[in-house]
């Protein structure tokens, strides 16, 4: 189960397709823990696309953002189940629905 879940933790850091693919794995294995690392993945997604949209903190906000699509990545890997700085609680809240 572990296994499981840590193949689609580390697919949802892959490029918004692999964040796709991990949705629909996870909808047939319920995961939650695979379940935890979409979350993330998915509201890193979301941030860095508003910030695709605001020119002048661009470059500042999108390396902050690697490195916390960076960090989560890190966590998936090593098989931790734990929140990424500043947006990984705003994320389990924003989509509990997932």
């Amino acid at each position: 189960m572990v296994i499981q879940g840590k193949t689609i933790a580390i697919v949802s850091y892959i490029t918004v397709i692999g964040l796709i693919i991990a949705v629909i794995m996870n909808q047939e294995k319920h995961n939650a823990w695979g379940k935890f690392h979409i979350k993330q993945a998915l509201m890193i997604t979301l941030a860095s696309l508003v910030v695709g949209f605001i020119p002048f903190v661009k470059i500042i906000l999108g390396v902050a953002l690697f490195i916390l699509w960076l960090i989560g990545l890190i966590y998936a890997i090593e098989g931790k189940k734990k929140a990424i700085p500043l947006l990984g609680k705003l994320a389990q809240d924003w989509f509990k629905g997932l």
